[in-house]
Order: structure tokens, then C-alpha cells, then sequence
């Protein structure tokens, strides 16, 4: 007997998911493919062979973070999906429990429904997963401009981490189901679809957060000139601008409609009077949806517009950190007895082994500098202990010392100086000092003034151009090192190097050029030395596996979260059509005509559907300039690629907005047209 009780509820469940085809299809395709794309960049991370590539390292590393984003998407999208699945089935439930149904007969029902939903997810996702594993590692190494063979591939950890993440999200959203029914009454069970016909109230302190959150947030992208600084603050703007659009969606609506309708020159219009009355019902209902679609779309745009600018952009970073073919930086410290390094002479040794081979150095790129962080007060600078990472203030400064021969070298200019004057070239504020003080030597200022183009010099230029970073010339390198040698930290030791830069470019072909190199490399390393020696095919490599992962990983994300929209879009499709249903009849019934009625629901639908899109966009706009100086990070400074990017990216996803919404409008039309 009791085999066939559970036999009945068994196929109850079938049953129900069958007669509720509407809503359960698109919430298993969607968990199908979440399941196959978790699969997948899961089984890309832990690929021993995509691992042992040029760039691997760097690739391993941002397909490492995919996982966790897209596991953590997965959780907050099931939930989101199983919840909405709840309320449009809640009369069903009230009506099982009306007839003589104990809630844990309708418990059971729900168990059976999660545990089919989870074997067609997870069964089917991964196998999906392993026959697209093919064509995404094709995308790959496309991406990557590798030309390798892969074979099949398997992943036992992918496999199960993505079948123990599903079953336990799959588990929780049973959990929260079976809570939600356990507590609602059965006549709430019954008006659970229509808890949003009550007129929403004002919720003046929500709006106001709402309000003062995106504020900080947009003041934070704003107002952040220093990379370093943006770094820290993203995520801080990141977090109120996402708490802002939940609160204004959400109560800010609100308020704008009440205070539409407390205006009697607008309010008392047919369609206006309509517009607004239906509006302030759908954005109670759908106010939260509605701000998820925002985000999604924000991330979609964000991810994609970013990946793609520093994609296409990869070659002038690597020629911005690498512009020569063979790049060589010697730092020289200082002893706690006072003693310095000794120089290897580099230039010497490079010279020595390509006259050795018949070759020439071109394009030579020679010069000696210190990059030193300071903290400022008035005209005097001095050692900043704590380095790069401690302030953020007008205070924090890093000055870069060379001397003038080296200066005229790089800018063509025929700057002579004396051994007590000094130049000083900045960014974007000029010095307006008549002299400086570094760590208690003391020079004048004979010129200061914007920063001549053609002159970087230093990884942190890069970052900086713009800040609070000031160029020193001085008279000459032996200054440059009697101020090296002053500068002395804990125990006597140096703390910050002075760096003998040299690179150079030659006439042939890769493989000569890496010759060369180790040549250099092995000279050079066997005696003692401190720096960094880099070739340029070396470094687009590493560049081409972290830019071409992050590409990839847009790509990846952006379809994810597009799918993701999709569902959630077409869920308030079906949402709004079984709430309009009834309404299309009343307003016909009241005396207006069918034309009428749907011209009035499809203005209030587009207004709802497209605001998300819109605020979007706002979004993007006032984060064009924080991302900006991210991408400085990253060595890209092309801010027109960036912003061109950005342009096609919204431009690409509107076009596939508007598909979207005219295709799930269909469901929309035919649910209201059902008698």
C-alpha cells in the first residue's frame, strides 16, 4: 500500500510538470546549460594539457575565477528561477490542501518534482557539457592563437564538483520550498499569485537609500583618479550601486508613480490615468525581477565591453611594458655596510654576444632612474615606509629620479643642469615649487610643466601617467647615485634599487632572437644578479594567456548571463500575462476597446521591460571612468578602443534585448488572448 501511495505521488509530480510545461521548459533548459557551462570551464581549469601551454599559468588562473563566478551565479539563478516556479504554482498547492491534502503529502509532490528536475538538469547538463567541451576548447585556442591538438577529455574532479554543486543547490532550493509551504495558510496558498493587488505604499526611506547609494557609487567612479585607489574602491561602488538599483526598482518607483498621480494636469488623462495605475501594480510584482534583469545586463555589458577592449588592445600594452625585443633591467642595492652592488654591465655583455653572432643591437633604449615612493609635505619629500600601498591621499607621491643626459636621450631635448637644480615634470598637476627637497637633499627648480610625450619609463608610469606622479631631472647620474646611496632602510640595507635599464631590438628572425636572449640570460644570471630580463615573444605570450582568458572568459560569462535574462525575462512575460488576463477583460468591460487595451499594455509593458535596459546604460556611463583607470592596471590606456568597445557592446545587446523581448511578447499575447 505503501508502495502505491508513493507510486501516486510519483507520477502526480510527472503529471504536474507536464501540465505545466509553460513554466518548467524554459526553467530546465536554463539549469541544463548552467550545468553543462559550470562542466565545462571546470573541466578547462583542472586540463593539465591547456596548463603546460605558453600562458597557461596566467589562463589557469582566470579560468580558476570563472569557476567560482559561475558557481556562485548558479546558486543565486536556481533560487531565483525555483522561487518564481513556487508562486505561479501556490493556488495549485492551496487547492491539493483545500481538497484534503496534508502539506506533507504536497512536501512529497515537491520532493519528487526537485528530484526529477535535478536528474534531467545534472544527467543531461553534463553530457551537453562534455559535447560542447570540444568546440569551446576550439574557441580557445583560437582566442589564444594556439594551434594544438586536443584529443577527448574527462575530467573526474569537473565531474563530480559539478554533480556534488548541483544536487546540494538543487537540495536547498527543495528546502526553501517546502518552508515556504509548510508556513502559508491555505487561502494564502490560494491568492499566492495575486499578493501584489493590494496599492503598493511609499517607502520613503527605501527610495532615499536607493538614491544615496547609486550617489556614492557613481561619486566613487567619478571622483577615483588613481588606479591603485580604483582597485580598492570598485568593489565598494560595485556593492552600493547594486544595492541602489534594488532600492530604487523597488521603492523609487514607487514614489516617482505616486507623486505622477498626485499631479492632476497629468494624472487626469485617459491614457496617463491607466499608464500609471497599472505601472504602480507591475513594479510591487515585478520590482525585483526587473532589477536583476538590470544587473545581469550591467555584468553582460561590463564583462564583454572590458574582455574585448583589452583583447584587441593586447599588442600596444605588451609594447607599452615591453617596446623592445629584448628588455634587461639591472637593480643595484646597497650593502648594510655601505657598499653597492656591483653592475653587470649589461649593455657590455649584450654587445659582446651579438658581435659574437654577427649581429647588431637597433633601437637602442638606455637609460638609469629610481622609482621611489614619497610623502609630501609643501616642497619637501621624503621615504614613505610603507611603500605604494599605504596612502591614497594628495600626501602620497612617486617620484622617478633620472639624470638629464639620460632625459635628453629619451625626449630629444638638450637639458644641461647644475649639480644643485632640478627639473620636474608631472602628468597632469604641474609642480608649482621653486625647489624640492628629496630625503633632505635640497634642489631648484629650474623648470617644471607637463610631462613630455614619449617619455615612460616605469611599470608604474604606465598605471599612474595622470597622478600623483612627478619626473625629476637632475644633473647628472652621479647625483642620481649619491642619492642612491643616501637612502637607507631597516639594518642600513636599501630599500628602494637603482635601475640600469637597456633594450634593444634586432634584425632577425624569433629563434635567433631567443637565442640571443638566453644567451644573455645565462651570461648574466650566472653572476649576481638582481632584475628582470624579458623578451618581447615572451611576454606577449603571458600577456595572450591572461588577456585571451579573460576574453574568453567574457565571452563565456556574458552568454551565461545573457541566458540567464532570457529566462527571467520570458518568466515575467508569462508572469504578466496571467495577471493581464483578468484586467484585459475589466478594462474591455468598463468600455474600452480591444485596440485601446492593448495599446495601453503594451505601453506599460515596453516602459517595464526596456527600463532595465535603460538604467543600464546610466550604469555603464557613470562606471566608464573607474573601469578606465582599471584597464591602466592592465597596461591599456587606449581609452577610445575602450570606449568604442563599450558603444557596440550596448549597441549588440540592445538589438538582442529587443529580439528577446518581441519573441517572449508572443507567449505574452497568447496567455492574455486564452479564454
Amino acid at each position: 500500500m505503501a508502495a502505491v501511495r508513493k507510486m501516486f505521488y510519483a507520477r502526480l509530480a510527472a503529471q504536474n510538470m507536464r501540465k505545466n510545461a509553460r513554466t518548467y521548459v524554459p526553467y530546465l533548459i536554463a539549469s541544463v546549460f548552467t550545468v553543462a557551462m559550470f562542466f565545462i570551464i571546470a573541466t578547462l581549469a583542472d586540463s593539465s594539457a591547456l596548463a603546460s601551454m605558453r600562458g597557461g599559468q596566467s589562463l589557469e588562473v582566470t579560468l580558476g575565477f570563472g569557476i567560482y563566478v559561475v558557481g556562485i551565479f548558479a546558486v543565486i539563478f536556481l533560487f531565483y528561477t525555483n522561487s518564481f516556479l513556487i508562486k505561479r504554482r501556490k493556488k495549485e498547492f492551496g487547492l491539493f490542501n483545500i481538497l484534503g491534502m496534508e502539506k506533507k503529502h504536497i512536501g512529497r509532490i515537491i520532493a519528487y518534482e526537485t528530484l526529477y528536475t535535478a536528474l534531467i538538469s545534472i544527467v543531461p547538463g553534463i553530457g551537453l557539457g562534455l559535447a560542447f567541451y570540444k568546440l569551446v576548447i576550439l574557441l580557445l585556442m583560437k582566442i589564444m592563437q594556439f594551434d594544438l591538438k586536443f584529443g577527448f577529455e574527462f575530467s573526474t574532479q569537473a565531474f563530480l564538483t559539478t554533480a556534488a554543486l548541483f544536487a546540494a543547490i538543487f537540495a536547498l532550493t527543495l528546502l526553501n520550498s517546502l518552508r515556504q509551504i509548510h508556513l502559508a495558510k491555505p487561502i494564502e496558498l490560494l491568492r499566492g499569485g495575486q499578493t501584489g493587488e493590494r496599492e503598493p505604499k511609499t517607502k520613503w526611506a527605501l527610495a532615499v537609500l536607493g538614491v544615496l547609494c547609486l550617489g556614492g557609487g557613481y561619486y566613487i567612479s567619478i571622483t577615483t583618479t588613481q588606479p591603485l585607489q580604483a582597485l580598492t574602491l570598485f568593489f565598494l561602488a560595485v556593492v552600493l550601486v547594486i544595492v541602489g538599483t534594488y532600492c530604487l526598482f523597488t521603492a523609487g518607483s514607487i514614489a516617482v508613480l505616486k507623486a505622477l498621480r498626485k499631479n492632476r494636469r497629468y494624472y487626469y488623462k485617459t491614457s496617463h490615468f491607466i499608464n500609471v495605475s497599472g505601472m504602480m501594480y507591475r513594479m510591487k510584482q515585478n520590482a525585483v525581477g526587473l532589477a536583476n534583469i538590470c544587473i545581469l545586463s550591467t555584468m553582460v555589458l561590463v564583462m564583454v565591453s572590458t574582455t574585448v577592449s583589452l583583447y584587441i588592445g593586447m599588442e600596444d600594452a605588451v609594447r607599452r611594458m615591453y617596446p623592445r625585443d629584448i628588455v634587461t633591467e639591472e637593480h643595484l642595492m646597497i650593502d648594510p655596510d655601505g657598499g653597492a652592488d656591483e653592475s653587470q654591465n649589461i649593455p657590455d655583455i649584450a654587445g659582446r654576444l651579438l658581435s659574437e653572432r654577427g649581429l647588431r643591437p637597433e633601437n637602442e633604449l638606455k637609460y638609469t632612474h629610481m622609482d621611489v615612493p614619497m610623502l609630501r609635505s609643501g616642497t619637501d619629500f621624503d621615504y614613505n615606509p610603507r611603500g605604494y600601498t599605504s596612502e591614497f591621499n594628495g600626501a602620497a607621491y612617486d617620484l622617478i629620479l633620472l639624470p638629464a643626459d639620460d632625459f635628453n636621450a629619451l625626449t630629444g631635448g638638450a637639458l644641461t643642469l647644475e649639480d644643485d637644480e632640478a627639473c620636474v615634470f608631472s602628468g597632469k598637476r604641474i609642480y608649482d615649487g621653486g625647489e624640492i627637497s628629496i630625503a633632505g637633499e635640497r634642489f631648484r627648480v629650474r623648470e617644471s610643466g607637463l610631462l613630455p610625450d614619449g617619455l615612460s619609463l616605469t611599470d608604474s608610469y604606465a598605471i599612474n601617467a595622470d597622478e600623483n606622479i612627478l619626473h625629476v631631472v637632475v644633473s647628472g647620474e652621479d647625483t642620481l647615485e649619491r642619492m642612491f646611496r643616501r637612502q637607507t632602510g631597516e639594518g642600513g640595507a636599501s630599500v628602494y634599487p637603482l635601475r640600469k635599464y637597456y633594450a634593444f631590438d634586432l634584425d632577425a628572425p624569433d629563434e635567433t632572437v631567443n637565442e640571443v636572449f638566453e644567451a644573455i640570460s645565462d651570461t648574466v644570471t650566472s653572476q649576481r644578479f638582481s632584475g628582470r630580463l624579458d623578451t618581447q615573444g615572451d611576454s606577449r605570450d603571458a600577456f595572450l594567456g591572461m588577456y585571451g582568458g579573460l576574453f574568453f572568459l567574457g565571452i563565456f560569462l556574458g552568454l551565461t548571463f545573457m541566458m540567464a535574462a532570457v529566462l527571467i525575462i520570458y518568466y515575467k512575460q508569462v508572469s504578466e500575462g496571467y495577471e493581464d488576463k483578468a484586467r484585459f477583460a475589466i478594462m474591455q468591460k468598463v468600455g474600452l476597446s480591444r485596440r485601446e487595451v492593448r495599446k495601453t499594455i503594451r505601453a506599460q509593458i515596453l516602459t517595464m521591460f526596456f527600463l532595465p535596459l535603460l538604467v543600464a546604460c546610466v550604469h555603464i556611463a557613470f562606471a566608464f571612468p573607474v573601469i578606465t583607470r582599471l584597464l591602466r592596471i592592465l597596461y591599456l590606456t587606449n581609452v577610445p578602443l575602450f570606449a568604442a568597445c563599450t558603444a557596440g557592446s550596448i549597441a549588440i545587446f540592445a538589438l538582442f534585448y529587443a529580439v528577446v523581448f518581441s519573441l517572449t511578447a508572443k507567449v505574452y499575447y497568447r496567455i492574455v488572448g486564452e479564454n
